[in-house]
């Protein structure tokens, strides 16, 4: 007997609690400890709520929010990869993929087609709403950097010049005046000036 829609929807709730447990390279701003990847998506959420005015066009928050929660739950299977860890991204593209096929089709139809699809164009990056995910994607880790005295910078050894061709292309295509802010910010830090 094939599950129904609702335990398939249960299945998939309890497999994303998993990502409660995905530790990534961000510290918490308080310092106490590394945030998780639940944690991140759900505080991403919120720059999307809070944010939306400074996105580079017209956005649809609610999807910006959407794509937000669902961005990383494919970390479940394959784990955080750092934006300075320098891992193959091809790699990590088609690891992510098969994690996406694999939960998102726990999901009942066409819920999970429907998810997978938002995973996929916030992956893609080419409409407005996507850039601006993306865009919050950077600047959230960038803004713990700068308020944490350089965080997984410092621990990683990370130059302003990495950072900028790290970070600058996607705020800036997705949200030029938080990049305005961040590029303040990051001649501040690495001046010594220390935090904004």
């Amino acid at each position: 007997m094939l599950p129904s829609p609702l335990e398939q929807q249960l299945e998939f709730l309890r497999q994303i609690d998993q990502l409660k447990s995905v530790r990534r390279q961000s510290p918490l701003l308080d310092q106490s400890r590394k945030e998780n990847s639940a944690e991140h998506s759900w505080h991403l959420a919120m720059y999307a709520l809070i944010l939306n005015e400074h996105a580079s066009g017209a956005v649809n928050s609610d999807r910006v929010i959407r794509m937000l929660l669902l961005h990383d739950i494919v970390e479940i299977d394959v784990g955080d990869y750092p934006i300075h860890g320098g891992s193959s991204s091809q790699l990590q593209a088609e690891q992510e993929a098969e994690a996406a096929q694999r939960l998102f089709g726990l999901l009942p139809q066409p819920q999970g087609t429907q998810m997978l699809e938002l995973w996929q164009e916030f992956e893609q990056a080419e409409t407005a709403d996507a850039c601006f995910a993306k865009a919050l994607d950077r600047f959230q880790p960038l803004l713990i950097n700068i308020f944490t005295g350089g965080g997984t910078w410092s621990e990683s050894g990370v130059s302003r010049q990495q950072v900028i061709e790290r970070y600058g292309p996607v705020i800036q295509r997705g949200a030029p005046e938080l990049w305005a802010l961040c590029e303040r910010w990051i001649a501040r830090h690495f001046a010594g000036d220390g935090q904004p």
